[in-house]
């Protein structure tokens, strides 16, 4: 039973790691997207701390499902993307080993715009 209980404990563990976002950036330069085949956004649930000038993330989750892909936020003065089919389809695409990172979209980065915090963007 200890065995058991030992196992289960470690499994609960490393699942929660394999969903850890990069700790200590703020603001952060990625965060989560949940994208379905055909490279549409589909609702990302996560996990922020309660600081509304801390723009971190900690776990997000796709709870609908979909493919977890890191994304890079743009930087100041960027702008994401307009959503389109077209898009839509190239960020699926572009998708690599779970990650958007350094991919281009008419020349510019497939990035999304980052959580507002006050004094920030």
């Amino acid at each position: 039973m200890k065995t058991i209980l030992t196992l289960a404990a470690a499994l609960t563990l490393s699942a929660g790691v394999a969903f850890a976002q990069p700790v200590g950036e703020n603001p952060p330069k990625s965060t989560i997207l949940c994208l379905d085949v055909s490279g549409k956004i589909l609702p990302a649930t996560c996990r922020v701390p309660g600081s509304r000038l801390d723009a971190s993330e900690d776990i997000c989750l796709c709870p609908m499902g979909g493919e977890r892909v890191t994304t890079p936020i743009c930087p100041a003065g960027v702008k994401p993307p307009a959503e389109s089919a077209a898009y839509e389809r190239a960020r699926h695409a572009a998708v690599s080993r779970g990650s958007l990172m350094g991919a281009t979209y008419e020349g510019k980065p497939m990035c999304v715009a980052g959580r507002d915090v006050p004094g920030g963007r």
